[in-house]
């Protein structure tokens, strides 16, 4: 198979991978990019998928794995692609590739390295709700279950200090302090474009209180303490680590009025951790306060229905800008407006602000660097997208999964499915016939 045969792939959410998957047993050659050091995206954040309560991980894992032994799956992760040139069938792509430092196949994943490293870090990938070493990996269970070592932080890498506390400790010579960053070249027949997307930042709404108040939360950071790999093993715990909330506050719709959409899945997200809540703490009262329900698919409102037959209390609010948040008496009070029976303020110890999906940081000059547009709310544009199609406005380049959009994950597969037949289809559309 020559070079014009590959198909690149930016992305290792769960929609970038299905399309490895896909286009690996048609026979194509694939090569995965990853700007993380891990596969699995947000979806590996998740502890159970909606509506069926699936375990994320059980159905993620599997996947992870297929992708990291597949022999037509080039997996290239610590890695972002900086400049495509050329067509349709003969895309010639510069990707960066940062170093890890650490050996994909010398390391054995044992860990202990990580306990003699002298430099102590927020960790990011668990909302900064626990830390990290310079050299880590971003959760438990991370596949590859290789660490990698944080430049700007390692004393020996940065210069600060002569330090060889992860190099002695680790009995198989895996590290490599020496490693250097590398520009890769690769001639591709196709791109697919699978870049997730990033969440509303909840801070700019003052009156809801995230970062003043430590009992409000987004909806990520309640995700990674509900997580039996996350920050406290599953247990559900307030910031101090110590104390479980006797009460919560749901609040929907977090940033929707600001950008102008709805994302679609956010009641679907608050329905899940309402059953979470009452999963681990029976005797805790949840509050789901919300201005709109969006139940779309013939399985959401069952879901819905179990959700309040739970016990859970439903409180209509016509904006969460009429939502004020105060602390009291060690409490969080949510004052908010009165009318349709909802009272004048709740007195909580946790609030769960279900904050929008936004498109991730770097969509902008990503598009730029592969010529593609972007839609007025900064997502991949696709053409005629009333219609539903993966193209996006340069030929033989596609957008899948919440790249272009907000969606769930059973869309994103789907969206994934629809691109690997379109990439499939210029054989055809260049006059070849697959080997």
């Amino acid at each position: 198979m020559n070079d014009k045969d590959k198909i690149l792939i930016i992305g290792a959410g769960i929609a970038g991978m299905e399309a490895s998957l896909l286009l690996a047993k048609a026979g194509k050659s694939v090569l995965l990019v990853e700007k993380s050091p891990i596969t699995g995206g947000n979806t590996i954040k998740n502890e159970d998928s909606f509506p069926n309560l699936e375990c994320s991980t059980c159905m993620i894992a599997p996947i992870q794995q297929d992708i990291l032994q597949n022999p037509d799956i080039d997996v290239m992760t610590l890695s972002e692609v900086k400049d495509v040139e050329g067509e349709a069938g003969d895309f010639n792509v510069t990707i960066d590739k940062k170093a890890r430092y650490v050996s994909l196949t010398d390391c054995i994943g044992c860990g202990m390295c990580y306990e003699p490293c002298p430099v102590t870090l927020k960790n990011e990938w668990e909302e900064n709700l626990t830390e990290k070493k310079a050299i880590y990996v971003p959760c438990e269970g991370s596949l590859p279950n290789v660490p990698a070592i944080d430049p700007d932080h390692c004393l020996n890498i940065s210069g600060k200090k002569e330090c060889n506390a992860c190099a002695e400790a680790c009995v198989f010579g895996a590290i490599d302090f020496s490693e250097k960053n590398s520009e890769v070249q690769v001639n591709v027949k196709a791109i697919i474009v699978a870049t997730g997307f990033d969440l509303f930042d909840a801070g700019k709404l003052s009156n809801l209180g995230y970062g003043k108040f430590p009992g409000v939360y987004t909806s990520m950071e309640f995700e990674r303490l509900f997580a039996s790999n996350g920050p406290t093993s599953g247990q559900l715990l307030l910031r101090d680590g110590e104390k479980s909330p006797e009460s919560v506050a749901i609040i929907n719709c977090v940033g929707r009025e600001e950008l102008g959409y709805c994302s679609g899945i956010c009641c679907m997200d608050s329905f899940k951790y309402s059953h979470f809540i009452k999963s681990k703490l029976p005797e805790a009262k949840v509050y789901n306060i919300y201005s709109d329900l969006c139940m779309p698919k013939k399985t959401y409102q069952n879901f819905y229905k179990r959700i309040k037959d739970e016990g859970g209390n439903f409180i209509f609010q016509s904006s969460p800008q009429q939502v004020n948040i105060k602390e009291s008496g060690g409490k969080i009070k949510v004052n908010l407006a009165e009318g349709n029976g909802a009272p004048e303020s709740l007195s909580v110890d946790m609030v769960i602000l279900e904050n929008a999906m936004v498109p991730t940081k770097e969509s902008e000059e990503l598009g730029g660097i592969l010529g593609i547009e972007l839609d007025s709310k900064g997502f991949f544009l696709t053409r005629n997208e009333n219609v539903g199609t993966v193209e996006t406005s340069r030929p033989g380049i596609f957008v899948v999964g919440c790249a272009e959009g907000p969606k769930d994950m059973q869309n994103s597969v789907i969206q994934a499915e629809a691109a690997v037949g379109r990439a499939l289809s210029l054989n055809k559309i260049k006059g070849k016939v697959k080997e």
